[in-house]
């Protein structure tokens, strides 16, 4: 049986509102083989961004392309975006992504994937999470501020101490910050996200980290699950979700906070510093500490 040769792959780039994602998405279906959407800032109709990579094996044909370009803007009623288009040769894809997954310092953290096998450095907290299906492996500068910022918690001394305290990690997706919860503070934590594959990612995840027995996980609507409510209060609540999911939660998880704890907000960008701090502000929430790490801004409440 002969085998295909590999082919070159083409990656067209472009940023476009979310309501215009299934006109384009439609439109360019018979010109490439597989599509994969960012959501990069939050919103409404107007100001919700995505980012669309479009991937075909070998050349297309740039004059259909472009008309179905043109096509699905006429049909979004929107302005044609700007293009890129990148061209790559046949590669690893396996070996080359677990290269560009290097481990990661965040203060005492110490994140790595399965294919890294040194030892972790001396007083460091290793969390072994594989880039996979669920978001959250230490890279993005959302979760890295999550990390800095309990490092710093930890520092600090308070609100919990070794075993003594709770802790959630609201929107868990691969539950990185609850394993790091649970692994620097030996404490329960509850882990829970609305995605069923986030929370099977970090069941397992927790079972290979070894504190399986520290967490609590299940998949589940914010703080509108009972089960939330039901194992709180929470001296540090994590929640790295977007901009106005965070706003929109923000009397439930003010009420979720033991009194003198901590919360870490992060996903959103930091012209939504403002709106986020000013809901959680009427909550009787004062800011502690902000972490920029641009164009993101991890915010620690007390």
């Amino acid at each position: 049986m002969a085998h295909k040769k590999a082919q070159d792959v083409y990656r067209l780039r472009f940023v476009i509102p979310k309501d215009a994602v299934e006109a384009y998405e439609t439109a360019l279906e018979p010109h490439f083989g597989a599509f994969l959407c960012f959501l990069i800032e939050d919103g409404g109709p107007q100001d919700g961004l995505w980012m669309v990579d479009a991937y075909s094996d070998g050349p297309f044909d740039q004059a259909e392309v472009t008309a179905a370009l043109s096509l699905a803007a006429q049909v979004a009623g929107i302005p044609e975006p700007d293009l890129t288009v990148e061209h790559e040769a046949p590669r690893n894809w396996l070996a080359e992504n677990l290269q560009s997954f290097p481990p990661i310092r965040a203060g005492r953290f110490f994140v790595h994937g399965s294919h890294w096998t040194d030892r972790a450095p001396v007083g460091s907290i290793p969390l072994l999470v594989d880039a996979a299906t669920a978001f959250g492996s230490g890279e993005h500068q959302s979760t890295y501020g999550c990390l800095l910022a309990l490092d710093q918690i930890g520092k600090e001394g308070g609100p919990i101490a070794t075993g003594l305290g709770k802790g959630l990690d609201m929107g868990c997706g691969s539950g990185i910050l609850g394993l790091a919860m649970a692994k620097r503070w030996k404490i329960p934590v509850v882990a829970t996200d609305i995605d069923e594959e986030s929370v099977r990612v970090t069941r397992f995840n927790a079972q290979r980290n070894g504190v399986s027995n520290h967490m609590t996980i299940f998949p589940g609507d914010g703080f509108k699950t009972r089960a939330v409510q039901e194992n709180g209060p929470y001296d540090v609540i994590c929640a790295n979700i977007l901009a106005r999911p965070l706003c929109s939660m923000a009397r439930e998880l003010s009420a979720a906070l033991a009194p003198g704890g901590r919360v870490i907000l992060a996903g959103l960008l930091e012209r939504q510093e403002t709106m986020v701090r000013s809901a959680y502000q009427m909550q009787g929430l004062r800011l502690k500490r902000r972490i920029r790490l641009k164009p993101w801004v991890t915010l620690v409440l007390e």
